[in-house]
């Protein structure tokens, strides 16, 4: 297998991995997420192994790995009907930025 499909291939297990650790009893979330990261990899799967598009396609992968990881953090229902959010360590310290205003009045 050359370099760059091996790069591919973990960069998608990695995905993978991310998906299924996020969202470990949701069947419903883990079969949608599968479905979307399988069709983002297959909508790359023509790149040039080593062009600019192919490492940038490399680097969002490896970004939405982490961003699933450390970012997304999956609610389970209580017994009352509320919902409960229980971050792990990895989640220690992240942080988003919520857009002002200003910023979404920029984007329309």
């Amino acid at each position: 297998m050359a370099a760059a499909a091996a790069e591919g291939l973990a960069a998608y297990r990695a995905v993978l991995r991310a998906a299924r650790r996020t969202f470990a009893g949701d069947q419903l979330m883990l079969k949608e997420s599968a479905v979307e990261i399988r069709r983002r990899f297959e909508d790359h799967r023509g790149l040039a192994p080593g062009s600019d598009e192919a490492a940038r396609a490399l680097a969002d992968a490896r970004e939405a790995a982490h961003f699933i990881t450390h970012m997304i953090v999956q609610a389970t229902r209580a017994p009352s009907g509320s919902f409960v959010v229980k971050p792990e360590s990895v989640h220690a310290g992240a942080t988003l930025e919520v857009p002002s205003e200003e910023i979404l009045s920029k984007l329309k």
